[in-house]
């Protein structure tokens, strides 16, 4: 692995810019991936939060759909927030029918469960492999995990709290090898530590 690794950031659609400046702090090099030939080089992704139907169209529409899927299926380092973990499941509940996914990750996502259910929500979390104590978490009409494989790795559970409601005790945060997801946006609260946590995964594969 170089000193810098190479780390795109899909700028199809949604929060393209926060999750390049939280990889940007993490002594990364970022690149935007809107074409094929982008993909060329890269340690990593990150798949932003934005609507997850655009997301997927425009996967498609830019011919990135097969060859994303292919190399994340080759080890490729991944990350996805709210959408971006929607596009990493192997399913997904209430979405479209022609909807694609990346296969990132075996687990089956509720698409906007948080949006339906609760709307915007916060909370903060346990969540496994970060030091420092609580996450801050922010949920926009948000995924959540219904079921994973015994492959994947839970890394954070909505707490039992009184403003948790239907969400309390859902998966919001997974792993599963080299491939991380959160249905909630740490790209907007100031706190580095998943895109840190993210990194060290980059560096170590």
């Amino acid at each position: 692995m170089t000193a810098q690794p190479v780390i795109g950031v899909l700028a199809l659609q949604g929060d393209v810019r926060e999750h390049a400046a939280a990889l940007t702090a993490c002594d990364v090099q970022v690149r935007p991936v809107r074409r094929v030939e982008e993909l060329d080089g890269l340690h990593g992704i990150v798949l932003p939060g934005g609507e997850s139907t655009t997301m997927s169209r425009l996967l498609e529409t830019f011919e990135l759909l097969q060859p994303l899927k292919a190399r994340i299926a080759d080890g490729l380092p991944a990350y996805g927030s709210c959408a971006g973990m929607i596009m990493l499941a192997s399913k997904v509940l209430d979405g479209r029918p022609d909807q694609h996914q990346l296969d990132g990750i075996d687990m089956i996502v509720r698409r906007n469960a948080f949006g339906r259910q609760v709307d915007s929500f916060e909370e903060d979390l346990e969540f496994t492999g970060v030091d420092g104590g609580p996450l801050h978490a922010v949920f926009i009409r948000a995924p959540w995990v219904e079921s994973v494989s015994p492959e994947v790795e839970v890394l954070a559970t909505v707490p039992d709290t009184e403003t948790a409601g239907p969400a309390a005790g859902r998966i919001v945060a997974v792993r599963q090898r080299s491939v991380l997801a959160t249905a909630f946006h740490p790209e907007l609260t100031g706190d580095g530590r998943v895109h840190r946590l993210f990194t060290e995964i980059v560096r170590a594969s």
